[in-house]
């Protein structure tokens, strides 16, 4: 491997180890780049190809010091993937700080004996640029080797220097981006926290807002019994309705925290109007396509149908089914019935020029929903329909 007995240019101190604790700092920085026995990189084999070539010399190592070993990141020429650090060239580079050049391994004193010089390998030329980071600490070298001995120009010199300094980039670029990523976790696992408190908080105010609307409501139902069957007993208790609908609504509005989310309508539908039926002691039923809606919707569609289905029990025949009809159509649209079997709606009816408060809320729900609202028989001719197509 390529190693050179060192410790005399380094005296008391291995290659590249600072005095005073400083070799310390220097691994902690080697560390912050989490760059040790992470696989080969094409970017760095690049460059120590390209500086091979510069030198028309067989082999050049990009060498990171990490403790007792001399690990290359890259490498060309040779099968080595470390050696141990005493003694080792990119150590004496790193320790000189400066490019280090060995022009005739044999004619050193230093470094003659080395197996490496004097064995089959043949080791003659050495020349190392140390790799420098912004804050000053030294962490390996870049070293080009040959077999034959060699003098190299002060170009081949500098441009050496030049592509360690190209590592360091790379290796800079590399951090940066990591630390990026880490704040993006950081921020997204902050945001998702946020959002789950916030949807918390969000159920706790449904649930505070719907234990006071069904207060209000009760209060209102109480004043109407109090005023006996009077036309304000009747307001008030039209109020309470309401009112009480609105409570209905909330309490299964959770899911619709996300304004973004995808609701599954036919089933709030389900759940909304078992329970209104049960209010209005008349059965419901709901059918259609299992399709979903945005959430931002589903208070509308809830309020609409609250409303639709009221008014069906308070007009229709008390015997006459209540069917609440959801699916969408061929174009994709939303369409959203509610039909009866009563007597039906009475001649030349309209929605618009209607000025009753139910249909001024249905009119003001349809607006809120972007779409459009019809009347006509039921599906088998009897009763009325009101239908409304939206596109969510």
């Amino acid at each position: 491997m390529l190693g050179i007995a060192g410790e005399a240019r380094g005296g008391a101190n291995p290659p590249g180890v600072a005095p005073d604790g400083r070799e310390a700092a220097r691994r902690a920085a080697l560390r912050r780049y989490a760059i040790m026995d992470t696989p080969p990189d094409p970017a760095f084999d690049r460059i120590t190809t390209i500086a091979a070539r510069l030198f028309d010399a067989p082999v050049c190592v990009l060498t990171l010091i990490d403790g007792d070993r001399a690990w290359f990141k890259s490498r060309h020429g040779v099968d080595w993937s470390e050696m141990p650090r005493a003694g080792s060239l990119c150590g004496a580079a790193m320790e000189s700080g400066e490019t280090f050049v060995i022009s005739d391994a044999c004619a050193d004193p230093e470094v003659r004996d080395h197996p490496l010089v004097r064995g089959p390998f043949g080791l003659r030329f050495y020349a190392g640029a140390p790799l420098r980071t912004r804050d000053g600490h030294f962490l390996g070298a870049l070293g080009v080797v040959d077999r034959q001995p060699r003098t190299p120009t002060d170009e081949q010199m500098e441009t050496l220097a030049d592509l360690a300094a190209v590592v360091m980039e790379q290796m800079e670029l590399r951090l940066t981006a990591r630390r990026s990523e880490d704040a993006m976790d950081a921020k997204l696992a902050a945001k998702d926290s946020a959002l789950g408190q916030a949807e918390i908080l969000a159920k706790e105010i449904d649930h505070r807002v719907m234990n006071g609307l069904q207060f209000v409501s009760a209060m209102l139902g109480m004043q109407a019994r109090e005023a006996g069957d009077s036309g304000a007993a009747e307001a008030l208790r039209a109020a309470a309705s309401r009112v009480s609908a609105v409570a209905r609504v909330h309490q299964h509005f959770y899911i619709a925290q996300n304004p973004a989310q995808s609701v599954p309508c036919l089933d709030y539908l389900r759940q909304l109007c078992g329970e209104l039926g049960g209010v209005l002691g008349r059965p419901i039923t709901v059918e259609g396509s299992g399709c979903d809606v945005p959430a931002r919707t589903i208070g509308q569609i809830g309020m609409v149908v609250n409303e639709l289905v009221t008014n069906a029990a308070k007009h229709g025949d008390r015997d006459s089914p209540i069917t609440v009809c959801f699916g969408r159509d061929d174009t994709g649209a939303c369409v959203l019935s509610v039909s009866d079997g009563g007597p039906g709606l009475p001649p030349g009816f309209d929605p618009e020029a209607n000025k009753g408060l139910g249909m001024r809320v249905v009119r003001s729900l349809t607006q809120q929903l972007g779409g459009t609202l019809s009347v006509g028989p039921g599906p088998e001719g009897r009763g009325a329909a009101f239908t409304i197509r939206f596109t969510p």
